[in-house]
């Protein structure tokens, strides 16, 4: 009997999920269905909610703007997903009992060690920047310190100087995860290219995670995000984008022409995949299928809808 799996969101109609689940099932021998569910308000979700916890489904992914509703509508909370404060699998117990994990942190926490080690391994600061204060900059502060960054500093457009930092949107919430919050920088005289960090604020950084959407295909630009950081200024260092469509995005192009070792998004989605599957059938399925699926499924889409956005 094919096992069933869901993606909920809204909107969910340009996943690669169904591409990146279908390569796992057929790697692991598997019979499951995967399938994409828009679900318009609360009460969708939590209808889907309900036939997971009548056995009608056997997992589901949760996708935004619904990962926080997910986790309250579950029974039992696992600590990945308390810690980030967000759900993006819910998985049936043995009892009934929904449970919410969150593989969005740990994944992405496993690309960011292998990128690090990539350049030399953390030094003695093991400093990691993370850029934004929305929810995926909450997974990447979790994510970073999983990777083994020992000191993180956030900066987000709405951390105004000018302003109380104890009112900064979601300033306490990172504070709790052992961030340091810094002021978004001022325009430079003159106007030029855009705000930017000073180098002297980045040191002891050896790791820049992007977790806007500034740059995602029907987004903003990213021209802004792409020059925060004084990349000529500062020592080698290992900048990620959470970012995977389109596979370079301003913020990774200025990156790598200065000489930065840089890597676009892709891996993460992937590899959170690859653990949800894990939660739901207690085997981690091979990852290079799964890559090969997505890239594939993404060159598809980019050949066919050149300018639409995706997810």
């Amino acid at each position: 009997m094919s096992e069933r799996f869901l993606l909920i969101g809204h909107p969910v109609a340009h996943s690669l999920s169904p591409a990146i689940h279908g390569a796992a099932y057929e790697a692991l021998g598997r019979a499951g269905r995967y399938e994409l569910v828009d679900a318009p308000d609360e009460a969708a979700v939590a209808a889907l909610v309900e036939r997971l916890r009548s056995g009608d489904i056997q997992g589901a992914n949760v996708t935004v703007p619904w990962k926080r509703l997910a986790l309250s509508l579950a029974d039992r909370v696992d600590e990945s997903a308390r810690d980030v404060g967000a759900a993006n699998v819910l998985a049936r117990a043995p009892d009934g009992a929904v449970v919410a994990y969150n593989t969005d942190a740990p994944g992405l926490a496993r690309e960011l060690a292998e990128l690090v080690d990539e350049l030399g391994g953390w030094g003695k600061a093991s400093g990691a920047c993370v850029l934004g204060n929305g929810g995926a900059a909450l997974g990447a502060v979790v994510a970073c310190r999983l990777a083994g960054a020992k000191r993180i500093l956030v900066t987000a457009r709405a951390f105004r100087a000018t302003e109380d930092p104890l009112s900064w949107s979601r300033a306490a919430a990172l504070r709790r995860l052992g961030a340091e919050l810094l002021p978004w920088p001022e325009p430079r005289e003159g106007g030029g290219q855009g705000v930017q960090l000073a180098p002297e604020q980045l040191d002891g950084i050896q790791l820049v995670v992007q977790a806007t959407s500034a740059g995602m295909h029907g987004a903003d630009p990213g021209e802004g995000i792409g020059h925060l950081v004084p990349w000529t200024q500062v020592p080698r260092l290992a900048a990620y984008d959470l970012v995977y469509n389109p596979e370079q995005t301003p913020f990774l192009r200025r990156a790598v022409e200065a000489g930065h070792l840089a890597r676009g998004g892709l891996g993460m989605l992937v590899r959170q995949a690859a653990l949800a599957i894990e939660i739901w059938w207690g085997t981690l399925p091979p990852l290079p299928p799964l890559r090969r699926a997505a890239a594939h499924a993404l060159a598809a889409r980019a050949a066919k809808e050149p300018g639409d956005a995706g997810r």
